[in-house]
C-alpha cells in the first residue's frame, strides 16, 4: 500500500514566520521533505525584512518558490526579485537571498551526485 504525506505550506510558512519573529537571528526553517538521506530536499524558510542568507554555493539544482513577502536573489552579476507565487531558478553560481519584506520561501534542492 502506498502512503502519501500531506503538508500545509501555508500553515508551515505561518509557523516559521512566527519562529523568525521570536528568534534573535530573524530567521527560521524547517525541512518539509528529504534531508541527508535523500537527493531531494524541500525546506520552508522564513526571513524577516532585512535578513540575508549569506552568499553560498548551490549544492545542486535548486529553485526558490516565494510563499509570502518579497525576496531578492543576488549573484555577483545580477539580481532577481521574487513576490508571492514566483518561482526563481537558482543559478549554479554563488548567491545570496535577501528579505525585502518579511518573507517565507520554499527552497527545493536536488543534490549533485
Amino acid at each position: 500500500m502506498t502512503t502519501v504525506e500531506k503538508h500545509s505550506l501555508t500553515a508551515l510558512a505561518r509557523t516559521q514566520l512566527e519562529g523568525a519573529r521570536s528568534s534573535s537571528t530573524g530567521r527560521s526553517a524547517r525541512t518539509v521533505y528529504g534531508g541527508h538521506e535523500h537527493q531531494l530536499r524541500q525546506t520552508v524558510i522564513a526571513l524577516l525584512e532585512g535578513q540575508v542568507l549569506d552568499e553560498h554555493e548551490s549544492p545542486g539544482e535548486a529553485t526558490l518558490h516565494v510563499l509570502g513577502g518579497r525576496v531578492r536573489l543576488v549573484t555577483d552579476e545580477v539580481s532577481w526579485d521574487g513576490a508571492p507565487g514566483d518561482l526563481l531558478v537558482i543559478p549554479p553560481a554563488r548567491h545570496s537571498v535577501e528579505a525585502v519584506k518579511d518573507s517565507t520561501i520554499l527552497l527545493t534542492v536536488v543534490k549533485s551526485a
